[in-house]
């Protein structure tokens, strides 16, 4: 279902199909009743009597023409309550064929700022479908009017929540493209599109990544047909020369396992194993597109892990960018292969205030952590805090996991600096951490961000119906608002 939302000036008369209405927790509709007719405020009045009070919303069909949705309003609402009230309307209503609904602004009684926008950011989240290879599309049309004088979303109000929804779309879009489609040829193609909304974008092909001694990011990719890229998207949106704020992806744009071949069962899934550099685009999208006043940069490997006769082995050493030596035991690690080389690359090139770098790079997070929180490592402090309180914000929750020395020895190798994979079994995620952490060589505040539990969803949450969520985006969108700008 397609959805369309219309700003619209207030209206002399009431309309006669269907409303959407706010009361507050209880259900007190008094406020209301001169959106409604006497005959239906004394029909939904005696229908609440024996209703559950404790439900968020109530659809009452008049009539086969003429349905008012009847939304309670907790005290102390957080902002991602709201968002999910918009989601859970979206959920009630778009079944239907072709509608049409009226929200009244004014009939909102609270305090919260900027409560219409993020209602509606959650029903048009909650709206996204990738339906791009169905032959057959479905048709039918949601249009929301908003009328009303007070609550309105101001201009600068529908540009910010604008941008965050395109650079979600953007990420959700990249993870769900099939990977004969998005393969690392087609996705470095698609980054140039992005100079448009004002980035700049640097495209390393092979030739240049030889060059430069990426070989632990090259390693992975040779088994492929496909090219290996290392992209940079910069935004410069203040003339200070400050730090820039940089943000690392994996782009793994499908992952076999290269000769650590994966089971048949599910690989289908890992077209989404570029997850993390989808987040980072989408990011960038979004900041370009509200003009963020901040200096940041976004970078994302991207390479495919298959199996020929050129792929990796293991057993195999490379030598990484940082010049440390990794003897690959596993060539299904090969994510933190990646991320070691751009992780540098970021260090020395663009000398950032921090670095988070998101990847959907660990089973083993999702057996800690399942679906409800991505897993955040990091060598500080200060920056640990900042993501979490952003996460709860915006329910793109996290959940510091440790680092420590004492891991170290795990993933020490006999014959090269390090391996890839610790052996001993235990501890795969943090290992994993502790594998990026050696690629910090600056001392820089660095978060990593384990994303594999979060980055798709099969049934569906709170603000996707399924499929590839954009987790990640929302959530440093939110830092960068409230400790950077």
């Amino acid at each position: 279902m397609s959805l369309k939302i219309n700003f619209k000036n207030n209206i002399s008369k009431k309309p006669s199909n269907n409303l959407i209405l706010f009361a507050d927790e209880k259900f007190n509709i008094s406020p209301i009743k001169k959106y409604i007719s006497k005959l239906e405020f004394s029909y939904i009045t005696d229908l609440l009597k024996t209703s559950d009070l404790n439900k968020n919303l109530f659809v009452f069909e008049l009539s086969s023409k003429r349905k008012i949705v009847l939304i309670s309003i907790k005290k102390n609402i957080k902002t991602s309550d709201i968002e999910n009230l918009g989601a859970e309307l979206y959920g009630r209503i778009n079944y239907e064929k072709n509608s049409e609904y009226f929200i009244y602004s004014d009939s909102f009684i609270g305090k919260y700022q900027n409560f219409i926008s993020h209602f509606l950011h959650g029903l048009k989240l909650k709206s996204y479908q990738f339906n791009k290879y169905k032959s057959k599309k479905e048709t039918k049309l949601l249009s929301i009017n908003l009328y009303g004088n007070r609550n309105r979303p101001t201009a600068r109000d529908q540009l910010k929540f604008k941008a965050l929804e395109e650079g979600t779309f953007f990420a959700r879009d990249l993870v769900s493209e099939p990977g004969n489609i998005l393969h690392p040829d087609e996705y470095a193609k698609r980054l140039k599109s992005l100079k448009k909304d004002g980035l700049k974008v640097n495209i390393y092909d092979e030739k240049k990544l030889k060059k430069l001694g990426m070989n632990a990011l090259l390693g992975v990719g040779q088994g492929s047909i496909r090219g290996s890229y290392l992209v940079t998207i910069e935004w410069n949106g203040t003339k200070n020369n400050s730090k820039p704020l940089a943000f690392v992806g994996k782009g793994v744009c499908f992952d076999t396992g290269g000769y650590s071949l994966k089971p048949a069962k599910f690989m289908e899934d890992m077209t989404y194993d570029m997850a993390g550099s989808a987040v980072v685009v989408g990011l960038m999208k979004n900041l370009a597109l509200r003009k963020a006043k901040i200096n940041a940069v976004g970078v994302v490997g991207l390479v495919e892990n298959m199996v020929s006769g050129n792929a990796q082995r293991p057993g195999d050493i490379v030598k990484s960018y940082s010049g440390k030596t990794i003897e690959v035991l596993n060539t299904d690690a090969e994510g933190r292969l990646v991320l070691a080389d751009a992780l540098t690359f970021t260090e020395k090139k663009f000398k950032p205030k921090f670095m988070v770098d998101l990847a959907t790079l660990t089973g083993a997070i999702i057996v800690s952590l399942g679906s409800e929180y991505a897993g955040l490592f990091s060598n500080d402090d200060k920056l640990s805090k900042q993501l979490l309180d952003a996460g709860n914000k915006v329910e793109e929750k996290l959940w510091r996991m440790p680092l420590h020395k004492n891991y170290d020895k795990l993933i020490d190798s006999k014959n090269a600096d390090m391996q890839n994979i610790n052996y001993v079994g235990g501890a795969g995620s943090t290992t994993a951490a502790q594998f990026l952490q050696r690629f910090i060589l600056n001392k820089t505040p660095w978060a990593h961000l384990d994303i594999a539990g979060m980055a798709f969803s099969k049934y569906g949450g709170a603000l996707n119906s399924g499929g590839a969520t954009g987790y990640g985006v929302k959530l440093l969108n939110q830092l960068i608002e409230d400790n950077y700008e």
